[in-house]
């Protein structure tokens, strides 16, 4: 068994979640290699995915939705390996897809942005177009309209999720349109974000980790999503025969481990409730979260 990070390694906190489920698994005595490729073509990706399928695997789990697109290209030439990508939307005879919703924190911290902003414009940023951030865009676009329809809505895409040079800038581009929260989707770019929010200043919402306990001075909360234990139960599934192919597994709110939305202490004081109510309304099936925007973008 295999894990492909897509990324530089060691490098941001999607990937350190994925690589966090695949030390989970070996933890848990499953046989699991942890492969890091560098590359950002899908092409490349899609040769690197080769190079690890010819010797013979039992299974490769692909992290992310950059998997994909390299997955879609080889999975035919292996049809005795099974492909699972997480938070990917593939799916073919021997693919499966692990995803654990961001779009259901990232509405929530959709919520929070609309109630907590003070100059009534809310940003969003991140790198890559892929369909998780696509999709996390739209559901926190969702949340702050539903929660404050008076307030503004401005994003963009770097086009990198580890340059923290272009995270920065696309951060202050944001910032000179009002924006005084940001929803920042990014990995090893986060840094940027990061820098970018001391500076001007600017509050900063997180995703995937806890960013509010890592840096509570710049976070006021963070849409956690974990992936990496997605992908742990993907390794565990398979290694019991659980593994559906042609499928999907999903991991939302009502499974707190895996999602949620962290807030800071103060916020948490003032708007704890409400977004309790949200959250039910979430796991109940009660509220619409869109997965598509069609709005404009910088």
């Amino acid at each position: 068994m295999a894990v492909a990070l897509f990324g530089p390694p060691g490098k941001g906190s999607f990937n350190e979640s994925g690589h966090a489920g695949a030390l989970q698994a070996q933890a848990a005595g499953h046989a699991v290699d942890v492969h890091w490729i560098a590359p950002l073509a899908a092409d490349e990706r899609a040769q690197a995915l080769r190079a690890l399928c010819a010797p013979g695997l039992d299974l490769l789990v692909a992290h992310g939705g950059q998997g994909d697109a390299p997955v879609q290209q080889v999975h035919a030439e292996f049809p005795g390996t099974l492909f699972v990508i997480t938070q990917g939307s593939f799916l073919a005879p021997n693919t499966a897809s692990y995803e654990v919703l961001q779009e259901q924190s990232a509405f929530l911290a959709g919520v929070l942005a609309g109630l907590a902003s003070r100059s009534r414009v809310v940003a969003h940023m991140s790198g890559e177009k892929v369909r998780p951030g696509l999709k996390g865009r739209a559901a926190f676009a969702s949340g702050v309209r539903q929660a404050a329809p008076d307030c503004r809505f401005v994003t963009a895409f770097c086009g990198q999720q580890h340059d923290p040079d272009l995270a920065f800038e696309t951060t202050r581009r944001l910032q000179q349109q009002g924006a005084d929260l940001i929803f920042a989707m990014i990995d090893g770019g986060r840094p940027g974000v990061t820098r970018a929010c001391r500076e001007l200043p600017i509050r900063q919402i997180g995703n995937v980790l806890d960013w509010v306990q890592r840096d509570p001075a710049v976070f006021v909360a963070s849409a956690v999503a974990d992936s990496g234990r997605g992908l742990a139960q993907a390794i565990d599934d398979f290694a019991h025969g659980r593994v559906r192919c042609g499928t999907t597994v999903e991991f939302g709110l009502a499974q707190p481990d895996h999602v949620r939305l962290v807030v800071a202490p103060e916020l948490q004081a003032r708007f704890g409730a409400e977004l309790a109510r949200w959250t039910q309304r979430v796991i109940a099936g009660s509220v619409r979260i869109d997965t598509e925007y069609g709005g404009p973008e910088l």
